[in-house]
């Protein structure tokens, strides 16, 4: 569906709404080394961005400690909010969409979409970004792997099969499953739902629930360059580093707007696994924070330096 405007992706900007503040205290921050990969390709450090998807200000915060300004652009106004909580003198958040930003045509040397290229149309936002950024500026999704890495193999699967459990009731959700078809126990019939998990590509042949949509995160890179807006593109990964204990673990799934979406449908921890999880989390983990590691995708798109006559 679309309106006069482009793509309706209301639905997706209201799945992250309700939940805002646990979303800000758990979730990472980009890599450091990735501001000076942006920095590399751009041939700058002077630079304007702009961050497509901004939520909470979590990856517009970490741009403004390296970047000349920074424009958070965010739909949702509950995560909006949560964001202008953190004034910073060279910062300023905007009501948008990635295929409608309202910026200026030339007026970012980087754009950046963090945990968020997955939700935005594709080819609309790439034309945007490429409208946007000035010639030779610099495109980057970047997307994080679920769950980090704990060094505990029983935790990390324990993750893996929680996030199963709640794709599989998602999945029934998304095909119209009310009452007792909805709250009905895993089965064999669900096989093929808890199958398609991925920590890296949770968007791959995916039912979602409420007319959200999205799109596979392992597609962006051929994606960007089958759009024709950039004259070159590339994947890279990197890891950040950061500590966490069972209680920021468990959080951290339930900052997933999935879960959260279940949740409002009348689903409950028990029924999810998350409480299986916790329980898992706190004997593995327990109070005591420790070092965790983030493994980060970048698929980086480069416009050309001379615009075509």
């Amino acid at each position: 569906m679309t309106t006069d405007h482009g793509p309706d992706l209301a639905p997706n900007a209201g799945r992250f709404s309700g939940f805002s503040d646990l979303y800000d205290s758990v979730r990472p921050s980009p890599p450091a080394a990735l501001a000076e990969v942006l920095m590399a390709y751009r041939g700058r450090t002077d630079l304007d961005v702009v961050d497509l998807g901004s939520g909470t200000g979590l990856s517009t915060r970490w741009a403004a400690r390296w970047a000349m300004s920074v424009t958070g652009v965010e739909p949702s106004s509950d995560m909006r909010s949560i964001a202008e909580g953190h004034p910073i003198p060279h910062v300023r958040y905007v009501a948008g969409y990635g295929h409608e930003t309202n910026l200026d045509t030339d007026s970012a040397d980087v754009v950046i979409a963090v945990q968020a290229l997955h939700w935005m149309e594709p080819q609309s936002t790439f034309a945007e970004v490429a409208r946007v950024l000035r010639p030779g500026g610099v495109f980057a999704a970047v997307d994080c792997d679920w769950p980090p890495t704990v060094g505990s193999a029983e935790l990390e699967r324990a993750w893996a099969d929680c996030r199963k459990t709640i794709r599989v009731y998602e999945t029934r959700l998304g095909h119209g499953a009310r009452e007792e078809a909805l709250h009905a126990p895993v089965g064999e019939a669900d096989e093929s739902a808890a199958s398609g998990y991925s920590g890296r590509d949770a968007h791959v042949d995916r039912v979602l629930a409420e007319g959200v949509k999205s799109w596979s995160k392992d597609g962006h890179l051929e994606r960007m360059s089958e759009s024709g807006h950039f004259a070159w593109c590339h994947e890279l990964a990197l890891h950040q580093e950061e500590k966490g204990d069972a209680k920021r673990f468990v959080e951290l799934l339930k900052s997933q707007g999935d879960y959260q979406t279940l949740l409002r449908n009348g689903l409950d921890d028990q029924t999810l696994g998350v409480d299986d999880l916790a329980a898992t989390a706190r004997r593995v983990l327990g109070p005591r924070e420790r070092s965790w590691w983030f493994t980060y995708r970048v698929r980086v798109g480069v416009v050309a330096v001379a615009r075509e006559a």
